[in-house]
């Protein structure tokens, strides 16, 4: 893209109004971020069950809520 054409799209994006700027503005970031929202939620979804497979073979280590909050307190020194 040229620096004219460029320019042409600059002036058009703050011709919008401030909600279609933030959308616009949302897009753009977004586009940078890596994988789509379809990657991610395949990977929480292999992870899943990953962990789930963990639980029932009994390789995994399940703790009580308290122990949990017991061993957070201890470490923010709560």
């Amino acid at each position: 893209m040229s620096t004219a054409e460029l320019e042409t799209l600059r002036n058009a994006a703050l011709s919008l109004t401030e909600q279609e700027r933030a959308k616009l503005a949302s897009d753009l970031m977004a586009s940078l971020d890596g994988p789509s929202e379809g990657d991610v939620a395949e990977a929480w979804d292999i992870e899943i069950c990953r962990r789930i497979n963990e639980i029932e073979s009994g390789k995994a280590e399940l703790l009580d809520l308290d122990e949990v909050l017991a061993r957070a307190k201890s470490r923010i020194g709560a």
